[in-house]
């Protein structure tokens, strides 16, 4: 099971590091850009000039940004070249090891910041606030702020200043996001059709189908190696929760629901979720479950997956396990013991404030600020969010048809690993209003969202889910001390009951240990957040 350890992590390194000084060990200097004097900036410069960030990028793109095309558009179209310092792995300590050095560069690219990391560098001046930048020197976000309020409102701090560059991307509206469910489930249709069973309905019928995945020998070679079904223990889109829905509430990565009353409800200490893991436990007796799902990693679980061997696994697309084929589909939502059929949301949206910040070293605020507004127009955006066109070295995303960045087919290309490579990331946004106008809708997107609405829709019954609240510096620091204990403990305490049972035994337990780590003080966080951004909103 993943450790949660690096909540706190994050957090107190970055009060550790913002104190400290000296120099890189590598000897390489991420000092600023001198002052290029440049006032009333316009693309292309007349001569070309350099700013100097820090980044990070995917494990499969190229160590050097600048050998994407997206970004070598960006230098012939504006002059201003870019020197990059950018990390593949550890990017949270290295960066923060950079800016302890003292030799700030001019900005950091795909940030990665919490909110606390934010407001500390703020509070310690490593960060400069960029609401003046962003109206006077930044027509395409502020067009956006402007007709879009609430996305300013998500990226301004509790002082009322905006410290960094959101990431924005539209796919359905409310309830029917793509993100409203990240984790959906995928059944074996060929083993059904093997073994002549009917897709399962219920909770109960699942554990039938699962058993004679296990017993009657559905992919036919003889052997008893099937396995009914897996997951990854660690919270994210190859987790179970989606199954704890039919017993109550369910669950999601935060634990955290809002009801139509706008109460914030924690998830991991009803009933509903005793009961679910009591049916997980069910599963583990019958040995249905794959006994690697409490310790096996990404590349583990989709090796398994690229086999064909689950029965019912869980991803956000199957393309990125089993495959884009017919071999699996969605697993309908569940009737639990009581007939209701349920999905639980999560508090999943298009949006991070976390992509771009200026530091205080920066001699160029107003050439940095109209370089990083061009990452806000329409087709930039779409091109820095997916991918781009006309790449000779590899598979394209993108075929640009006059104004229009038309979705070229994947033809077997896993999206996830074709998105790594090529795109730019950072701060952007697509809106739903450019799908039609700007982008078609990627087919996996459309694909995904289809589902959704055939599968799950009817069955979402709570009309608001927690937003990206922007809390204090100080309930920042305290949610994330609870949560180091809390969300370590729960997760352990799934795994041991799934596999060993006693749930009911130890609940009494369970319940007085989360309040002794400070779940009502969470609660209480939580729900004041919550208040203020409605309030806001009003």
């Amino acid at each position: 099971m993943k450790s949660r350890k690096w909540l706190l992590g994050i957090a107190l390194t970055s009060v550790m590091v913002l104190g400290a000084c000296g120099s890189k060990e590598d000897g390489k200097s991420n000092t600023s850009s001198p002052d290029y004097e440049l006032t009333d900036v316009k693309f292309p410069l007349e001569e070309k000039v350099t700013l100097k960030m820090l980044s990070q990028s995917a494990p499969l793109a190229p160590n050097n940004p600048n050998e994407k095309l997206i970004f070598q558009r960006l230098e012939e179209d504006t002059n201003v070249h870019i020197d990059w310092t950018n990390y593949n792995s550890d990017f949270v300590e290295r960066r923060n090891l950079d800016i302890a050095s003292g030799e700030l560069p001019d900005a950091i690219f795909n940030a990665g910041a919490g909110d606390y990391d934010l407001l500390s560098w703020a509070e310690s001046g490593v960060v400069v606030p960029l609401e003046e930048l962003i109206d006077e020197h930044m027509p395409n976000l502020k067009k956006i702020f402007d007709e879009y309020p609430e996305y300013r409102q998500l990226s301004t701090a509790p002082d009322g200043h905006i410290y960094s560059l959101p990431w924005i991307e539209e796919l359905g509206e409310g309830k029917e996001s793509i993100h409203t469910v990240n984790d959906m489930a995928w059944i074996n249709v060929d083993w059904l059709n093997k073994l002549g069973l009917e897709m399962p309905e219920t909770t109960e019928e699942l554990m039938a189908v699962l058993e004679a995945f296990k017993t009657q020998d559905p992919n036919g070679n003889g052997e008893a190696d099937e396995i009914p079904f897996s997951f990854i223990n660690d919270g994210g889109n190859e987790d179970l929760k989606f199954l704890f829905a039919p017993f109550g509430e369910g669950d999601n990565d935060d634990h955290t629901i809002v009801d139509n009353e706008g109460k914030v409800i924690f998830t991991a200490d009803k009933e509903g979720y005793k009961e679910a893991i009591k049916y997980f436990h069910e599963m583990w007796k019958k040995g249905l479950i794959d006994q690697e799902a409490f310790e096996q990693d990404w590349n583990t679980f989709v090796a398994k997956g690229k086999d064909h061997r689950y029965g019912v696994y869980f991803s956000w697309d199957k393309a990125n396990v089993s495959g884009m084929n017919e071999s699996y589909d969605v697993l309908p939502v569940l009737a639990g013991p009581d007939g209701r059929k349920h999905v639980t949301r999560t508090n999943g949206m298009g949006f991070s404030r976390d992509r771009f910040v200026i530091t205080s070293a920066n001699k160029n605020l107003e050439l940095t600020a109209k370089w990083i507004d061009k990452m806000y127009e329409p087709l930039q955006s779409v091109q820095n969010n997916w991918g781009t066109y006309g790449d000779e070295n590899q598979a394209n995303i993108f075929e640009l048809d006059g104004d229009m960045l038309k979705h070229l087919p994947l033809n077997g290309e896993a999206p996830g690993e074709l998105r790594q490579k090529t795109e730019a990331a950072g701060p952007l946004a697509v809106l739903d209003s450019y799908y039609g106008t700007v982008t078609t809708m990627p087919d996996d997107a459309k694909w995904r969202l289809d589902l959704m609405h055939e599968h799950y829709l009817p069955y979402i019954s709570n009309d608001n889910n927690f937003p990206r609240v922007f809390f204090e510096k100080e309930e920042t620091d305290r949610i994330a001390r609870i949560e180091t204990d809390m969300w370590d403990y729960i997760y352990r305490k799934r795994a041991e009951w799934i596999t060993n049972g006693n749930i009911d035994a130890e609940w009494e337990e369970y319940l007085a240990e989360l309040k002794r780590v400070g779940i009502d003080e969470w609660l209480q966080i939580k729900q004041d957040g919550y208040d203020r951004f409605v309030k806001g909103t009003e």
